[in-house]
């Protein structure tokens, strides 16, 4: 009986491959349109895909080329070729402005430009692009049933960014650079004042600047005369303290953070008794 069963599934099978190799040769664009739809619905995205690729051309003008140039657009977001299914979605909202599909088209363009977006730590020029194309459909589309996914991939994309600034800062951090560590804080703490990551943030700059300045020389001889460089380190990552500790008082760090303020007080004491 499983034996019977099996040549029956292949025989299913080969006919079924059968009949796509003949539509696939055919001249016949109607067949192929009507055949292609079918493997769609079916699924079978990278067959449908080559049969309208075929017949693309043919259907120019025409009244079917709408519904065509749609499906052709979805066969390659299915296929996860989005660098494809980004510009297809983008002529077809072009070439079909009065379409009941232009929204959806819009936003799967939209999204096709997310889902190329590389992990934090790779170069984020896509990720630039995605959030400038989504945040587009946004505006074009305020009322649309997409917004609300649409905002959560620009929060996503955002992070990226975030993320990615934060762990370049740290790692300055961590190669003992840490007038670089600091200067990035600040334009991070800059630059994303309502990230997750900003109470790290300002640990880690009040951090590199403690480092900064108990290992600074006393002084810097400059054209303008001599500084007393390590009391004005101390002095600043002090008022990185305080502004750590005015934001985040009970702070997962503020024991960390206690322990260094009161290593600068002693540094900076030593300094009041010189005076």
């Amino acid at each position: 009986m499983k034996y019977v069963f099996s040549i029956l599934v292949l025989a299913c099978l080969f006919s079924s491959c059968s009949e796509y190799q003949k539509v696939l040769k055919s001249e016949d664009i109607a067949t192929k349109f009507k055949f292609g739809d079918s493997l769609y619905k079916q699924g079978k995205y990278d067959k449908a895909n080559r049969l309208f690729a075929q017949i693309v051309p043919n259907y120019k003008g025409k009244p079917q080329a709408e519904k065509l140039m749609y499906l052709y657009s979805k066969t390659f977001y299915h296929m996860k070729d989005y660098y494809v299914s980004g510009y297809q979605f983008e002529r077809f909202v072009s070439s079909y402005p009065k379409s009941e599909k232009k929204e959806e088209a819009a936003f799967l363009s939209a999204k096709s430009y997310y889902m190329l977006s590389p992990r934090y730590s790779k170069d984020q020029k896509e990720t630039k692009d995605a959030i400038e194309k989504i945040q587009e459909f946004i505006n074009v589309y305020p009322n649309s049933e997409y917004v609300a996914e649409a905002n959560t991939l620009v929060k996503e994309l955002d992070f990226k960014l975030e993320k990615k600034a934060f762990e370049i800062a740290k790692q300055y951090n961590h190669i003992s650079d840490f007038k670089a560590s600091i200067k990035s804080f600040d334009n991070f703490v800059f630059q994303f004042p309502g990230s997750p990551l900003r109470e790290d943030a300002l640990f880690y700059r009040l951090d590199a600047a403690y480092k900064l300045a108990v290992n600074s020389i006393e002084y810097k001889k400059t054209a303008a005369g001599i500084v007393k460089l390590k009391k004005t380190r101390l002095e600043q990552a002090k008022e990185y303290y305080s502004a750590f500790k005015k934001a985040y008082a009970n702070s997962k760090y503020i024991a960390d953070a206690e322990k260094m303020a009161s290593e600068l007080d002693k540094e900076l004491e030593t300094y009041s008794a010189k005076s």
